[in-house]
């Protein structure tokens, strides 16, 4: 069963849902389909603008746990992640088309990395997004650690991803987080319309612009992820990671030491 839906409009927007419930969190095969996604709308001449959101309450919890736990000893967390999600942040940042992310509820870890990678990010009154990697013993990964202190600022990001408390939706616009808070009705209709306005615009001119931002304020964004990786393969083989999984699968606070 898949986890990604995708619905094309007639003026080339391509809708992308993630879709697996209860949380949207990330698994192998869910990102997989999202690079094979980003990578049919880099080659179709149709689509000339993409929306990301997720189905239900929830944009994104990030990776999923049980996934990790299942992995045991022998996961190496360097090499998923360059199979995983250095190569998806890659593709959205270089995908020479708008991305606009709908984000319609929390947004966690390894989502929040996809959705800061987006061009333009709309957010629901009710949405709010946690650093989260953190509070299972892990570093920030999915390019969080460049593109967070980029939007908000060193000292702020640095305060979320060591307190691991909620950004609000109104205090995410207000810091640049976002680029609009609409109530929650609003939002597909107001990240649709934004999406067919800049898909009957100069698209061709947009893919050459995100290469400039990329130039400018990107340069070493592949290098980050790639030393992104290194340092949790570090964090993930140390007591406090092993502490922070059982804590949240047993659903309690974890006794870091």
């Amino acid at each position: 069963m898949p986890f990604l839906h995708t619905d094309i409009s007639q003026s080339g927007v391509l809708a992308i849902t993630i879709d697996r419930p209860k949380a949207n969190a990330l698994n192998l095969e869910l990102i997989g389909e999202l690079q094979n996604a980003f990578r049919q709308a880099a080659r179709d001449s149709q689509t000339r603008a993409i929306l990301l959101t997720g189905a239900g309450r929830v944009f994104g919890a990030g990776q999923d746990i049980e996934e990790i736990k299942a992995g045991g000893e022998s996961l190496s967390y360097k090499e998923h992640l360059i199979k995983t999600y250095n190569p998806l942040v890659m593709q959205i940042r270089q995908i020479e088309k708008p991305v606009v992310a709908a984000i319609n509820g929390p947004c966690a870890g390894a989502s929040l990395g996809i959705a800061l990678a987006c061009d333009m990010r709309l957010a629901t009154e009710t949405a709010r997004f946690v650093v989260g990697f953190t509070g299972i013993g892990l570093a920030p990964d999915s390019g969080v650690s460049l593109l967070l202190p980029a939007l908000i600022g060193l000292g702020r990001a640095g305060q979320f991803t060591f307190s691991n408390q909620p950004i609000p939706a109104s205090q995410a616009e207000t810091w640049g987080l976002v680029n609009q808070v609409v109530k929650d009705e609003e939002l597909l209709p107001t990240s649709k319309a934004i999406c067919e306005l800049l898909a009957a615009g100069p698209v061709g001119a947009f893919g050459l612009s995100k290469r400039l931002f990329n130039k400018a304020i990107l340069p070493n964004l592949e290098d980050i992820l790639n030393y992104e990786a290194q340092v949790q393969e570090i964090a993930g083989h140390r007591a406090e990671h092993k502490e922070g999984v059982q804590a949240f699968l047993d659903k309690r606070a974890p006794k870091f030491s």
